[in-house]
């Protein structure tokens, strides 16, 4: 081979190289971006959404629908937060993540899992035993009684096994309708809304509700999402809530359903700004582990890689 064929051979390698590493960047740019409506388009549509209230039941439902479908693009990965390989590990974590993140929840439950491994072992622990495994959670030492006494009620009611029944969960310690709607839904495939403190949140923000209870919150979002969507619509609504829709500063200005909804301005509206206050993996700076996820790895793959996963 003379030597201007191997030059040619060494730069067309080269060449089909350079054509691959800008494929899988564009390709992974495409997949990072999320719907986008201009400031303009966003404040007249929250004109208009403000200016014909009430809004026709019909209509919300159609809003609502569609809201669902932009979340679901928005956040395709969008799944329980809390670690779990079972019914009773996603019991469990649920009842501790009262008034604490999820995230805390997780950096516990390891450790805690190895120890009591069933609700046999957990029943049978004192609570004062218990207790060491999760006191970096608030109340801690009622969060430990309600576990161990949750477990022994497993044990005499159900043979140990996590029952599979909105009735039977919610007469377990501990449990409320919004624990039993995350059990029901993720360890059994069981439709339900889980109405936390983001869902309630953002269902008033966006008009599918006025009140403040967790059950009628609920009641009015059920008429407006079909039931099939419940469990998945729930996940969204808290993952928008703690990357986007903050409690005190909502990022507006990159919501991807701003134009949809009524509330639009009771935050940053300005695109810039908004994105810097994105959180977790949209978070500026953290577009590696945001296309993770968008490429289908699980929490527990991301952790092995190194990812810190807090926001």
């Amino acid at each position: 081979m003379t030597e201007n064929a191997t030059r040619t051979e060494v730069e067309n390698t080269a060449a089909e190289n350079n054509a691959a590493e800008n494929n899988a960047a564009e390709n992974a740019e495409s997949l990072l971006q999320i719907r986008f409506v201009p400031e303009f388009k966003a404040a007249a549509a929250a004109r208009r959404l403000n200016a014909r209230a009430p809004e026709s039941h019909l209509a919300t439902v159609r809003r609502a629908r569609k809201i669902n479908r932009i979340l679901g693009e928005t956040y395709p990965y969008a799944v329980a937060e809390l670690d779990f390989d079972n019914p009773f590990e996603l019991l469990i974590a649920t009842v501790l993540s009262a008034q604490t993140t999820d995230v805390r929840v997780n950096s516990v439950t390891g450790a805690l899992f190895a120890r009591y491994p069933d609700a046999a072992a957990l029943a049978s622990a004192r609570t004062e035993e218990v207790e060491p495994y999760i006191q970096s959670l608030g109340f801690y030492r009622a969060k430990a009684r309600s576990i161990v006494t949750l477990s022994q009620q497993l044990v005499e009611r159900h043979n140990g096994q996590v029952p599979s029944t909105l009735e039977e969960l919610v007469e377990l310690a501990g449990v409320g309708r919004k624990t039993a709607n995350v059990v029901l839904g993720n360890a059994f495939d069981v439709p339900g809304l889980t109405v936390d403190t983001h869902f309630g949140r953002l269902a008033r923000r966006m008009g599918f509700t006025t009140a403040d209870a967790p059950e009628t919150v609920e009641k009015d979002v059920a008429e407006l999402i079909e039931r099939k969507d419940w469990t998945l619509f729930s996940h969204r609504m808290v993952y928008h809530g703690r990357r986007i829709c903050h409690a005190k500063k909502p990022a507006c200005g990159v919501c991807p359903v701003a134009d949809l909804c009524p509330s639009y301005g009771a935050g940053e509206t300005n695109e810039q700004a908004a994105r810097k206050l994105m959180k977790y993996e949209m978070a500026p700076g953290r577009e590696d582990l945001h296309l993770r996820f968008l490429q289908g790895a699980t929490r527990r793959e991301l952790m092995a890689e190194g990812y810190p996963l807090s926001a």
